[in-house]
């Protein structure tokens, strides 16, 4: 369950010059913001709107499919190595990271329930590469390749590197050890994977990288590590019912889509997801590339040049009280921070009485947990001393349940910025630009003019 509490970012509470009059904005946009919502719904069933990952909640097929495969693989890998770059690795990377077990990869076979490991090759560095296949044995290594598009240079050059490794160690029956996430009907990855004879999964039509988590592009990865799936993908179902309501103030992400917008048109064009939990931290991850990659749009849907977008920044609460916060507090009044909060962490660790006749002799008797709360609350407080404005979301445990919850809630807070900001909020052209470049580069064919081009511009800069 998620609650929001958005009063620290109300005028009531940090002043009319950086707050908002939230109940007199929610009131003056409440019909606009219906219609947002009301119209998204109507839409999310059209090819060409990029929106089926407003239905992934209710795709039971591929749920199903999903867990027979695991089931058919269970206890024949002790690792999996998931290849993918942006949407493809971060909503998988920042879910396992928060659902299983701390420290996951270094526990032993047992305290994992014979379940296998889990590494996400998300970047194209030679010594994180070579690395990880130094530590690796392939032969009980299951390799999940995901691209959409197929093509994608950085995870195909990492498949070919691992896919002549398997080949070398493994011989004809590396095959076995290779599954595919990528387009049903086109794209490089899926012409090989056929011909190669690989398990796939398919990434639906009109689903965005960034808004695939809880596609197979997730599930997958998921389900070989033991998470329940079908407790996510209730808690996307239960959640969605509620961000149907065209009442903002019955609509969680709507308020947060409403009141990011305005306070960007404040001046607070960088929003900051600050979790306090370190199993969070990776949400944080994920949160920027959403943010970023929807919302900074160069023109909107009427052709004007906006240059929209507030710039995301990522923090982890307590760790960054100490390197971040004083610029929050004394710095420019150009941020909005978005705190999450646990309210019931797994575990319970107790400070002990020791040191009792020392300056530190108060924290004795104490929890970890009551401090790291302490820690979000004082942090909220004191930013409300320096005039910052603030969101709060709490979700009372981490679970799966929880955390689909909480992305959705996200995803669905992000499409409701983007009608506000009036921009496309599903295409990246800036994106593609550079993608361009780079198969220039690196001698794409096609791409000859763009690689003359790109050299003379090279010389210059």
């Amino acid at each position: 369950m998620l609650k929001l509490n958005c009063k620290t970012a109300d005028s009531s509470v940090i002043g009319e010059e950086h707050g908002l009059n939230l109940e007199l904005e929610f009131n003056n946009y409440a019909e606009k913001v219906a219609d947002i919502i009301k119209n998204l719904n109507q839409r999310k069933d059209k090819p060409g709107e990029r929106l089926q990952w407003m239905n992934l909640g209710y795709n039971e097929e591929t749920v199903w499919y999903v867990k027979e495969f695991a089931s058919l693989v269970e206890g024949r890998f002790d690792n999996i190595l998931v290849l993918g770059i942006g949407g493809s690795a971060l909503g998988g990377l920042a879910v396992t990271e928060a659902l299983l077990k701390p420290y996951w990869n270094f526990l032993t076979k047992e305290q994992r329930n014979n379940l296998p490991r889990i590494f996400f090759l998300d970047n194209i560095d030679p010594d994180s590469i070579n690395g990880i296949l130094d530590i690796l044995d392939l032969k009980k290594t299951l390799v999940n390749v995901i691209t959409k598009s197929g093509d994608t240079a950085e995870t195909m050059s990492q498949y070919m590197i691992i896919k002549d490794r398997m080949e070398k160690e493994l011989g004809d029956d590396y095959r076995k050890n290779i599954v595919a996430t990528t387009d049903k009907k086109m794209g490089i990855l899926r012409q090989l994977a056929d011909q190669e004879g690989y398990k796939i999964f398919y990434v639906p039509d009109d689903v965005g990288g960034r808004f695939s988590v809880f596609s197979s592009v997730g599930l997958v990865p998921f389900a070989l590590v033991g998470l329940d799936i079908d407790q996510l993908i209730n808690g996307i179902k239960d959640i969605d019912l509620e961000l149907k309501n065209t009442d903002i103030h019955q609509n969680i992400a709507a308020q947060c889509a409403l009141i990011q917008y305005l306070m960007d048109k404040k001046g607070k064009n960088i929003s900051v997801m600050m979790p306090y939990s370190s199993r969070l931290k990776y949400i944080a991850d994920w949160y920027a590339q959403l943010w970023a990659e929807s919302l900074g749009k160069g023109v909107n849907r009427n052709g004007e040049n906006v240059s929209a977008g507030q710039t995301p920044v990522k923090a982890l609460g307590a760790t960054d009280q100490h390197s971040q916060i004083q610029l929050y507090n004394e710095g420019p009044n150009d941020k909005i921070i978005t705190f999450i909060r646990v309210g019931d962490f797994d575990t319970t660790l107790e400070i002990p009485r020791i040191f009792e006749y020392t300056g530190i002799g108060y924290l004795g008797g104490k929890t970890i947990n009551d401090l790291i709360n302490a820690e979000a609350d004082s942090t909220r407080v004191s930013l409300t001393d320096y005039h910052k404005p603030t969101i709060t979301i709490t979700i009372d445990k981490i679970n799966e349940y929880n955390i689909a919850q909480l992305l959705y809630m996200f995803e669905v807070e992000t499409a409701i910025a983007g009608e506000l900001y009036n921009v496309n909020a599903f295409d990246q052209p800036g994106v593609e630009q550079a993608k361009d470049y780079t198969y220039a580069l690196m001698g794409r064919a096609g791409y000859e003019g763009s690689a003359d081009t790109l050299r003379q511009k090279m010389e210059i800069v």
